[in-house]
């Protein structure tokens, strides 16, 4: 069986505020470390039957690079659902709050 593994390295700061956050993978095609901003993991506890979440950011992550990180990670959802799935519905109405949402931002900057 083949066995893969993804890292993440985070530097903090005096008050374990995220300065950088670096990944890697055992699979990915460059040898070195990747830099992001942002990561969200979710992982499902099959015992408590409940989802684990580990959510950072670096403090020179934009605000509005962080609301389309979240709306990136909703519709990603949304296709997850569908091929994990097969919900159609399910599928159907994360994407439309996905659009709403891309709205809302769109509409937010023009005020």
């Amino acid at each position: 069986m083949k066995k893969s593994e993804i890292n993440f390295t985070i530097d903090l700061d005096s008050n374990n505020v995220p300065q950088k956050i670096q990944w890697h993978a055992s699979d990915k095609p460059e040898a070195a470390p990747s830099e992001t901003k942002s990561i969200s993991i979710s992982l499902w506890d099959q015992t408590q039957k409940n989802t684990l979440r580990i959510d950072l950011w670096t403090n020179d992550m934009p605000v509005e690079e962080m609301k389309r990180f979240y709306i990136d990670c909703l519709g990603g959802l949304g296709q997850s659902i569908l091929s994990s799935t097969g919900d159609e519905y399910m599928a159907s109405e994360t994407n439309a709050l996905c659009e709403k949402l891309v709205k809302h931002i769109t509409n937010s900057k023009d005020s």
